[in-house]
């Protein structure tokens, strides 16, 4: 099988269930900007040095695929062939970040994305959830979506902060805090 099909030379592409949509559609712009974001969730994996933490990032990709395919049909019979969305996905997170938590100070102040490299990577991914999370919130105002995506994406953007927390805690590097002129 060929990787290009050249069905999208025109400008268009297909949702599941066969309508064409321009690629510049809203629903596309959504489930683009989560695998955006799942890449970079890819990427500190890959860094990461804490292997529990690269199982829950592996397991978060694995859910940004189902929020993908959620947010790329476009009518029930075609998510009817789709994994469900978990309902404990948010709660999952949760706990996670309440885990990291109890390993940090108290923040008290705001801090500056960085410190180290995959804390930054954490950052960015970061950014890039809470885009995703207003497009996808944004879709929501216009077309059906499960509103425990929306919920997850607002979760996995604090989770990635606490992320970045916890690698600069791992590594022994000071945060960097935000100081007002």
């Amino acid at each position: 099988m060929k990787i290009y099909t050249k069905s999208g030379d025109s400008g268009q592409t297909s949702l599941l269930g066969g309508s064409r949509v321009d690629k510049f559609h809203l629903r596309i712009e959504a489930y683009g900007s989560l695998d955006e974001l799942n890449s970079w969730i890819g990427l500190i994996a890959d860094e990461h040095m804490h292997a529990e933490v690269q199982k829950s990032l592996h397991n978060i990709q694995n859910l940004l695929f189902v929020a993908g395919s959620h947010l790329a049909a476009e009518n029930e019979q075609a998510k009817s062939y789709l994994s469900p969305w978990p309902e404990q996905a948010t709660e999952d997170l949760e706990n996670l970040i309440d885990e990291m938590t109890s390993h940090l100070k108290p923040l008290k102040n705001f801090i500056l994305p960085g410190g180290h490299s995959v804390a930054s990577y954490c950052h960015i991914a970061r950014c890039v959830c809470r885009r995703a999370e207003r497009i996808v919130v944004l879709l929501s105002t216009e077309e059906q979506v499960n509103h425990g995506i929306i919920k997850y994406l607002n979760r996995l953007s604090d989770y990635l902060f606490t992320l970045a927390r916890f690698t600069l805690f791992l590594t022994g590097i000071d945060e960097i805090y935000w100081k007002s002129k």
